[in-house]
């Protein structure tokens, strides 16, 4: 005997009605752009980064922000440069959630970011660039390009 109510039980329970996570939060994946040891080593091994915590009042990151990564046994600070996520107008959006590390006082581990950084991260890091805080413009000069 067929009942017509089964069928579209057992249908409906492989169906996922969670929406998409494509924000920076803890536990996301992130590729390493730059040139230092630790980041090329991570990533020619398969094991990518992760977050362990974003500095920000909302637990969310964004273009700009500076996150806590695991990258092999350790804990790296790094600066979110690409985000797979819809940005702002005038923002391009990347194939991958990109960042580059860095150290404690600002200063990039490697020498050359290897992926077009947006543009408009000048700007953003003009903003959280406080005098007696890290400096981010080291940042911007070793990127070979901007979009």
């Amino acid at each position: 005997m067929f009942v017509p109510g089964t069928l579209f039980n057992v249908v409906s329970r492989s169906v996922s009605t969670s929406t998409v996570c494509n924000q920076i939060i803890k536990l996301t994946r992130l590729r390493v752009v730059d040139n230092s040891e630790i980041g090329k080593a991570a990533m020619m091994e398969g094991k990518p980064p992760r977050c362990i915590h974003v500095y920000s009042k909302t637990g969310v990151g964004y273009i700009g922000d500076r996150v806590l990564v695991a990258i092999k046994g350790e804990k790296k600070k790094g600066i979110l440069v690409g985000l797979k996520q819809r940005q702002n107008a005038k923002v391009p959006r990347f194939d991958s959630n990109n960042v580059v590390l860095i150290d404690d006082s600002g200063t990039p581990l490697g020498t050359r970011i290897h992926v077009p950084i947006p543009h408009i991260l000048r700007t953003i890091m003009r903003k959280n660039t406080h005098s007696k805080g890290a400096d981010y413009t080291k940042l911007l000069a070793i990127a070979t390009k901007f979009v």
